[in-house]
């Protein structure tokens, strides 16, 4: 085992995290949170080395995470953390032995993604007032999230000149840096045009760092806490179902291409995922959907008591 303490291995995977691998900010901040949360566990039992790092310490702190009522979920995503960090630690020379070999993650049950129907869609766009700056912003927002298919991060992300207008399309830097080509859409070009110019007013670049596309009251880049914000305020004001993330509409985005014929590769290429795996549960959702259509809506679907 390394001579280095257990927080020392810690920085330095992160510092991998950031610097080799280019995972984003929220992914870096939470594989942080989760091995912090090992380091405090393993300090309290003496442990301040990866020498003492062994399969019962492991045991116990996964019991922990139990008895202290942390879902399955939860659990099963602090210990892939860990597993990625002790991988990394063989990787790199430092230890010889996984102490997660016969470690098993928790069952979960598959979850399929929430979303919302199209007329849904429509209702929140149109519920922005964009007669302002701020309100033809967060217009050009959800109808990028939503015509484009992307994360926050990749909205965030966007410089002005990442755009093309005139193809629809947009050029995004995913997980790890990879860059994609995302389609825009007519909707989505249209608000950003109405959008683009006013803020070039409002805040006119020195030319000397990449002009945002989306910024605050400031000027300053948009976060992903405000996209969640902003998005909060609008559903708010919607009326709608208060279960909506700004990956609701990347979720939404997915599913109703999927319903409507597109190859699941396609898909899979416009949303960035490195697995087809990965995509393949809105084919899971769009089976759900229409499954839940015939109930509702053929005679022989319902109920006995819905039919009388």
């Amino acid at each position: 085992m390394g001579s280095l303490m257990l927080d020392e291995h810690v920085d330095r995977f992160i510092d991998h995290l950031i610097h080799r691998r280019g995972f984003s900010e929220h992914t870096v901040r939470a594989y942080s949170t989760d091995l912090q949360g090992f380091q405090r566990f393993a300090g309290g039992r003496g442990v301040k080395g990866l020498e003492g790092v062994e399969r019962p310490l492991i045991r116990a702190y996964l019991g922990g995470l139990r008895e202290d009522g942390y879902a399955d979920a939860t659990i099963a995503r602090r210990l892939a953390s860990l597993r990625s960090f002790f991988r990394y630690l063989i990787r790199e020379g430092v230890i010889e032995h996984d102490p997660l070999t016969m470690i098993r993650s928790p069952r979960r049950e598959k979850q399929l993604p929430h979303i919302l129907v199209p007329r849904d869609i429509d209702h929140l766009i149109e519920s922005v007032e964009a007669e302002t700056l701020w309100g033809r912003r967060d217009r050009a927002l959800f109808e990028v999230l939503y015509g484009g298919g992307l994360r926050v991060s990749e909205l965030v992300g966007l410089d002005e000149t990442d755009l093309d207008l005139i193809d629809g399309v947009a050029r995004v830097r995913g997980k790890g840096k990879r860059e994609r080509l995302a389609p825009l859409g007519r909707s989505a070009s249209q608000s950003l045009r109405a959008y683009l110019p006013e803020r070039v007013r409002r805040f006119p670049s020195d030319g000397r760092e990449p002009v945002a596309v989306f910024v605050n009251r400031r000027g300053g880049r948009l976060t992903d806490r405000g996209v969640r914000k902003i998005l909060d305020k609008h559903v708010l004001r919607s009326g709608l179902a208060d279960r909506i993330s700004p990956h609701t509409l990347r979720h939404s985005f997915a599913t109703h291409l999927v319903d409507a014929g597109a190859h699941l590769r396609a898909v899979q290429e416009l949303l960035g995922h490195q697995r087809l795996t990965t995509t393949q549960i809105y084919t899971h959702v769009s089976k759900e959907r229409h499954r839940e259509v015939y109930e509702r809506a053929h005679p022989r679907g319902r109920g006995r008591k819905d039919r009388e």
